[in-house]
C-alpha cells in the first residue's frame, strides 16, 4: 500500500485559520498536520476529523508573531523551519499569514509543494504576506478576479 501524501495546513488565526479550516473536506486520505499560533483549536479539529470519518490529524502550535515584532517573526521562522524539518510535508497549504509565508519559503526549500491561497477579506488589494510569498508558492490563488493578473495570483473560482 503506498504512504499517503504528508499534508501541513497552516496560517496565522482568526480569519486566515477559519478559511483554512473550511478546506478540511479537501484533505481527505491524507496524513494530516495542522499548525497555528493558538493551542485553542486542537478540540476543534479533532472534532472535524472525527465528523469526517478521518484520523486525528497532528496539531502543532508556533509563536504568534507579526511584522511589529521582528525578535517574535525570528522566532516564529525558526519554529516553522523545525516544524518542517519534522514534518517532512509533501504538500504546504496555507491562508497566511507570516507563519504561512516562513512556510512557502522554507518548504520550497526544502522540496514541497506549496499552494499559497490569499485571503477573500483582500478584494481589493493583495495581503502584505501573499504578495511576498505568492511568487515563491507552487500554487498562487485570489479569490477575486480582479486581483488575478499574469504570473499570479492565478482565480480558479471562489475557494471559500
Amino acid at each position: 500500500m503506498a504512504e499517503r501524501p504528508r499534508v501541513l495546513a497552516i496560517s496565522s488565526t482568526g480569519g486566515h485559520w477559519i478559511q483554512l479550516l473550511r478546506l478540511a473536506p479537501a484533505f481527505d486520505g491524507v496524513t494530516l498536520h495542522y499548525a497555528t499560533t493558538s493551542a485553542d483549536f486542537r478540540g476543534h479539529i479533532e472534532r472535524i476529523a472525527q465528523n469526517r470519518g478521518q484520523p486525528r490529524p497532528a496539531y502543532h502550535v508556533l509563536t504568534d508573531a507579526n511584522r511589529w515584532e521582528k525578535m517574535k517573526l525570528i522566532r516564529q521562522a525558526v519554529e516553522v523551519l523545525l516544524l518542517l524539518l519534522r514534518v517532512r510535508p509533501d504538500v504546504i497549504i496555507t491562508t497566511g499569514a507570516s507563519v504561512g509565508y516562513f512556510a512557502v519559503r522554507f518548504g520550497r526549500m526544502l522540496g514541497a509543494r506549496t499552494c499559497w491561497l490569499d485571503s477573500i477579506a483582500n478584494a481589493r488589494e493583495l495581503s502584505l504576506s501573499g504578495a511576498r510569498a505568492g511568487p515563491h508558492a507552487d500554487f498562487w490563488l485570489t479569490q477575486w478576479p480582479e486581483l488575478a493578473r499574469p504570473g499570479g495570483p492565478s482565480y480558479e473560482g471562489q475557494v471559500l
